[in-house]
C-alpha cells in the first residue's frame, strides 16, 4: 500500500519488477494505491516510484507498507469469504460471555494453520537446498581428491624422470 502526501496534487507513479526484469505492477498518476502479487522467483524485487506531473522543486512523500509473507494476507476479506466469525475476547472470564471468547478462535486457528503452512514450505525448500548444497560438496570433494591424486602422480613421474636423466648424465660425464 502506498499514499503520497502531495502539496500542490501532484500524481505518482510506481513500478514494480522482478530479478529478471519482468514488470509485476505498473501504475501512473495515482495518489493512492494499493496491489499485491504473488512472486515465483527468488531475488531481490525493484520498486519504483516517480512523480509524473509537478512544479519543479516541489516536495512530496511517501508512504510505503511492504509486507510479505502471512503478514501480507487480508484477514478480514478471508474471514467473510470462508464465513467465519470476528469476535471480540473480553476481558472478564464470565460463562456468559463464553461466546465471544469462540467466535475469533477460528480465525485464529486459520491463521495458525497458514504458519503452520508457510513454516513447513519453508522447512521443504530448505531441505532441498540442503541436499543440492550436499551434492555440490560431495562433487567438489570428489574433484579435489582426484586433483591431489593427480598432482601426485604428476610428481612422482617427474621425480623418476630427473633421476633417469641425471644417472644418464652422470654416467655419460663418468662420475658413476
Amino acid at each position: 500500500m502506498y499514499e503520497s502526501h502531495p502539496s500542490s496534487h501532484p500524481t505518482v507513479a510506481v513500478k514494480v519488477t522482478s530479478p529478471y526484469g519482468n514488470t509485476l505492477h505498473h501504475s501512473e498518476n495515482a495518489t493512492v494505491g494499493q496491489f499485491a502479487f504473488t512472486t515465483s522467483e527468488a531475488g531481490n524485487y525493484l520498486a519504483c516510484f516517480w512523480i509524473d506531473s509537478a512544479e519543479k522543486g516541489s516536495g512530496i512523500s511517501i508512504n510505503l507498507d511492504w509486507k510479505i509473507g502471512i503478514a501480507a494476507k487480508d484477514w478480514d476479506v478471508i474471514a467473510k469469504k470462508e464465513k467465519i466469525e470476528v469476535g471480540v475476547a473480553s476481558q472478564t472470564a464470565d460463562q456468559s460471555m463464553w461466546p465471544y471468547f469462540t467466535e475469533g478462535v477460528e480465525l485464529e486457528l486459520r491463521k495458525l494453520e497458514v504458519a503452520v503452512q508457510s513454516i513447513h514450505q519453508n522447512m521443504i525448500y530448505l531441505k532441498a537446498r540442503e541436499a543440492e548444497m550436499r551434492t555440490v560438496s560431495e562433487k567438489t570433494n570428489a574433484r579435489v581428491a582426484w586433483f591431489s591424486i593427480l598432482s601426485l602422480s604428476v610428481c612422482i613421474v617427474v621425480s623418476v624422470l630427473q633421476l633417469w636423466h641425471l644417472q644418464g648424465y652422470f654416467q655419460k660425464k663418468k662420475l658413476i
